[in-house]
């Protein structure tokens, strides 16, 4: 499966941004793919940011972004969102989306097979 993120731009603090992961494949096979968000800042190491389960009944969080995230999707359109809100400086970074077939998703970047290429998000000051 193929994947592209996009919807990354610069935005100023406490401001809001919404990602999309859009796959490639029959509509609605994005169903059998449990889907995670991960960041990576400049002279960081990347790390999970959200996930969801392959039908969107579960989702979880990394506790630098709970209860300012919120991780989403729609299998029919074979797209998953990714709402950030009250963003923070902090949260500047390359965010990418990742598949794992048959999953619930999870924080552990290993179990994920397929990879969307970055996007950019810049919160100012």
């Amino acid at each position: 499966v193929q994947l592209q993120a996009f919807g990354g731009g610069l935005v100023q603090a406490g401001g809001s941004l919404r990602l999309s992961c859009a796959g490639s494949g029959p509509r609605g096979a994005f169903g059998n793919y449990g889907m995670g968000w991960f960041r990576q800042a400049p002279g960081k190491e990347r790390e999970f940011v959200a996930s969801i389960s392959w039908s969107g009944a579960g989702t979880y969080y990394a506790d630098s972004v709970k209860g300012r995230f919120t991780c989403s999707r729609d299998n029919a359109e074979n797209t998953v969102y990714l709402q950030m809100n009250s963003l923070k400086p902090e949260d500047t970074a390359v965010y990418y989306c990742a598949a794992s077939f048959g999953s619930n998703g999870g924080g552990d970047a290993n179990g994920y097979k397929y990879w969307g290429q970055g996007t950019q998000v810049t919160v100012s000051s």
